[in-house]
């Protein structure tokens, strides 16, 4: 007799999907928390709880928010986000290289999915603050993204370790997964490191759920490139791409886009690793609505390309590759209605001015000159007869610059204005395991690894290049159910 059921390497939402899964078709599932309790949850717990999801229309947003008041629906214009739409953000932001046969599944049980999670106890709220601006009297959102954890990353990751418990799922912490028990037959088990000692735990099933490799600096330097070592990272320090290596060295095929990664602008002075008391705030997500300069005071990407949702993952990249790997975010008095709460938070790098001659010279490490020059450059550019419309790609552009700007292209002349320096903060590493779309890990021979599944962020083939916002989690929701119930059923 084995120990165990099914055996859950990680406790974020991904593996707590997985773990409650499980334990739907079996009685014996353990999940296995690197962590100490406290630090628990992997990078979900420093999430906003965004999560994306296709829905029809207001109804279906019902299923999930039964609390939404008549009135709350009638000052709201939620509008729909088929399938459709989903899977063509996906593919249009991945470049078309997101596997289609696993992006068909997140797209269309993402609704089931959600819904399923809240027969688990996860409660869900619309993100009226980030995603949504109110024209005319009415909310209006946009971008495709709708609906939040309630609690952000650490409600969902308490209430998911709560529903664990009250379905008798044991969870150990400080437990490190060191290696998978391997034989002819699969996998067998888990060796752990806990308290001090090495054992090995058995199960009929494996499901991983460990995260990627973005907490390891020589690993991003190896796969993303020189000069990633030096990135923030904006969630856990566990997340070091052990559980990828314990699945690779037993012949599990690697895949997806190894050099790539979900980074963002991040406080330019935040901590090596993210920050509990802070969570995500650290990040500074309503450029669109102003510039960025670099330390030779020129600007160097589009602000305005697309909605920050779609643009967001891929721009700390970009900031970066700057000199100095970082940059400030300029707006003025006309646009600052429209930042987000983040730029209100204590520990932030920020400069206000009355005039742009004294703001230049407040921008550490800037060349004042040539950013004075840019920024007047910018300001002559801008096509001011078209309106400004936050909620929608309004074409309000610049002409005739190096680098224009697309759509919510503002003269920056109305004082106060404000700045804020930011770096790059790495979320999560695109490259993972390869598996099929029952979540089994596939070997390097193509063929499925018995016993062994995998879900969340060390999965690769779903991301490339960029990300649409909020689809991690339904990512790791999805697959983690589909792992779970798999692994459960497997033996």
């Amino acid at each position: 007799m084995t120990d165990w059921d099914v055996i859950v390497v990680g406790a974020g939402n991904a593996a707590l999907c997985a773990a409650l899964a499980a334990r739907e078709k079996c009685e014996r599932v353990l999940v296995l928390e690197r962590s100490p309790e406290d630090e628990s949850g992997g990078n979900s717990r420093f999430t906003a709880g965004a999560m994306r999801v296709a829905y029809a229309g207001v109804e279906d947003l019902r299923k999930l928010m039964p609390d939404l008041t008549d009135e709350e629906v009638a000052r709201t214009d939620f509008g729909t986000y088929t399938e459709a739409q989903f899977l063509d953000d996906m593919a249009r932001v991945t470049q078309y290289r997101c596997d289609p046969d696993l992006t068909e599944i997140l797209v269309k049980r993402s609704l089931d999915t959600l819904i399923w999670m809240r027969s688990k106890g996860m409660r869900f709220v619309p993100i009226y603050g980030r995603q949504a601006f109110k024209i005319d009297g009415r909310f209006r959102f946009w971008g495709g993204l709708t609906v939040e954890t309630v609690g952000g990353g650490p409600g969902l990751v308490d209430t998911f370790t709560q529903a664990a418990r009250k379905n008798g799922i044991e969870i150990w912490y400080r437990a490190r997964a060191s290696a998978l028990l391997n034989d002819d037959g699969g996998v067998h088990g888990v060796r752990v490191r806990r308290a001090g000692k090495s054992l090995d735990v058995r199960a009929r099933a494996v499901v991983l759920a460990g995260g990627g490799f973005q907490a390891n600096p020589e690993w991003r330097a190896r796969y993303l490139g020189p000069g990633w070592e030096l990135a923030k990272v904006r969630g856990t320090r566990f997340n070091t791409g052990d559980v990828i290596a314990m699945a690779l060295e037993i012949g599990a095929a690697p895949t997806g886009n190894w050099s790539g990664c979900h980074a963002v602008g991040w406080e330019r002075n935040a901590p090596e690793f993210g920050d509990l008391a802070v969570g995500d705030q650290f990040q500074k997500h309503s450029y669109p609505f102003g510039i960025m300069l670099n330390a030779s005071g020129k600007r160097f990407v589009d602000e305005g390309a697309d909605f920050r949702n779609y643009t967001y993952a891929k721009y700390g990249r970009v900031i970066l590759a700057q000199p100095g790997q970082f940059a400030w975010q300029v707006f003025d008095q006309k646009v600052l209605y429209l930042l987000r709460d983040e730029y209100r938070i204590r520990q932030v790098t920020k400069r206000t001015a009355n005039t742009l001659e004294e703001l230049v010279g407040k921008l550490d490490d800037v060349d004042a000159t040539a950013a004075l020059d840019e920024l007047r450059r910018y300001n002559a550019a801008v096509q001011a007869q078209t309106p400004f419309n936050p909620n929608v790609k309004d074409g309000r552009a610049t002409k005739g610059l190096a680098v224009d700007k697309s759509n919510w292209a503002n003269t920056l002349d109305t004082p106060p204005f404000e700045a804020y320096a930011v770096t790059c903060g790495i979320t999560f590493t695109f490259g993972g395991l390869r598996i099929n779309t029952g979540a089994q890990v596939l070997s390097t021979d193509g063929e499925p690894i018995p016993g062994l599944y995998a879900a969340g962020e060390l999965v690769g083939g779903i991301f490339y290049f960029n990300y649409p916002g909020g689809t991690g989690l339904t990512n790791g929701a999805v697959f983690g159910r589909i792992a779970g119930a798999n692994a459960a059923a497997s033996g």
